[in-house]
């Protein structure tokens, strides 16, 4: 794993955390798209989570929902997932009880990979701290690490946004796409696991 980029710091008190795309149609075991290793990062997930609520960062969940007429190229390139998508249940897109979103936390819908795609995402983050601190820093966990975390990490870059990524709190369907993400993000970002990251919530920047 590369070293960190440390030409930034960011600071709680402009930061949010995005939970990308932990659905049960992600997580599950035989899960339609299963991401093995996911189900491994849910404690660590949940204590980044509970770090956040506890110190007031905000908190967005982000819920893709592919369809065959909005998302036809990701649909073609999972021949299970049309199937799926006509006879899924009504659970199958919720985040997973484990990490369920409490009533202050914001669920963000998506059809593509990145959460900034044709979503209310930069209008949320404008807003979500009003005018005194304004968002300036996304902390990224979730799955899958190099399709939907990586293109929000690197949509939030191109927006002039810090990003935060976490090692241990992303899952990907191989260790080497994992990695190779990671690798990335000395370019857009700030790869830390999330004892570093906690540690900077608690000391109020890092």
């Amino acid at each position: 794993m590369p070293a960190a980029n440390t030409k930034w710091e960011f600071e709680r008190d402009r930061s949010v955390l995005i939970v990308i795309d932990m659905q049960n149609y992600f997580v599950r075991e035989g899960a339609v798209l299963e991401v093995k290793d996911s189900r491994a990062q849910i404690p660590t997930i949940k204590k980044l989570i509970e770090k956040c609520r506890e110190y007031s960062v905000p908190i967005i969940y982000t819920v893709h929902e592919p369809d065959a007429v909005f998302s036809p190229l990701e649909v073609d390139y999972h021949p299970g997932l049309q199937n799926f998508l006509k006879n899924m249940g009504p659970d199958d897109m919720k985040v997973i009880s484990e990490l369920a979103p409490m009533p202050n936390d914001i669920v963000l819908r998506k059809r593509r990979f990145s959460a900034f795609y044709q979503t209310d995402l930069e209008l949320i983050l404008r807003n979500i701290r009003g005018k005194a601190n304004p968002v300036d820093t996304i902390i990224i966990c979730g799955t899958v690490t190099n399709i939907c975390c990586e293109s929000t990490a690197r949509d939030a870059f191109f927006r002039d946004y810090k990003v935060v990524f976490g090692t241990d709190v992303c899952s990907a369907l191989t260790p080497e796409s994992h990695n190779a993400t990671l690798v990335n993000m000395e370019i857009f970002g700030r790869s830390l696991d999330c004892d570093a990251i906690v540690q900077a919530i608690e000391a109020g920047r890092g």
